[in-house]
């Protein structure tokens, strides 16, 4: 095991945690509620379907962009969060266990709310992604060593307050009536 972190750092981290928490728990289960410019419409987010077969988007998809597109961007969307949870955990044994299972344990529950809740789409394939990039992210954070946990947490401090911002300012960012989803008129995925 080893030494802890600096209690400044960890504390740093903890609040990072939370503020990144907020923008993953935006970004998956509350655009139904709010817009940023032209990326969705809210009305839109409102439903619940669930797909319960691994890489099923792949199958089903009319092109190869959005499949992986959305598979990156979920697998993306927690390397941070693996990052920040690694360095509150570092000094546990198997951090980066204790990380993928928390990782895992949070995209789990993202998904089963978004059902509960009617607020999106549940999607194993999502989990798994998501698992992976919480992986990488506490991979990324061992392998860089404490000297760049101020950088990870400058970062999603930063992301986190640039969401904000982008809330704050997203119905002025484009017409919200002008988006156009992929996929209008046909059913969604079983």
């Amino acid at each position: 095991m080893n030494q802890p972190t600096d209690p400044r750092v960890r504390g740093w981290a903890a609040l990072a945690v939370v503020a990144y928490g907020a923008v993953v728990v935006a970004l998956t289960m509350l655009k139904a509620f709010f817009v940023i410019g032209l990326l969705w419409r809210p009305e839109s987010q409102r439903g619940r379907s669930v797909e319960w077969i691994p890489f099923a988007q792949f199958r089903d998809a009319q092109t190869w962009f959005g499949p992986v597109f959305d598979s990156l961007g979920n697998l993306g969307f927690f390397v941070p969060l693996g990052v920040l949870l690694y360095i509150l955990l570092e000094s546990r044994a198997r951090a980066v266990l204790v990380v993928v299972v928390a990782g895992a344990t949070i995209s789990a529950a993202v998904e089963i709310l978004q059902y509960v809740l009617a607020l999106g789409h549940s999607d194993v394939t999502d989990l798994l992604f998501n698992t992976v990039g919480a992986m990488a992210g506490a991979l990324i954070a061992r392998g860089c060593g404490r000297r760049l946990y101020p950088v990870w947490i400058g970062l999603a401090l930063t992301t986190a307050v640039v969401f904000a911002v982008l809330v704050v300012l997203g119905p002025r960012l484009g017409d919200p009536g002008a988006v156009v989803e992929l996929g209008a008129g046909r059913p969604p995925p079983h």
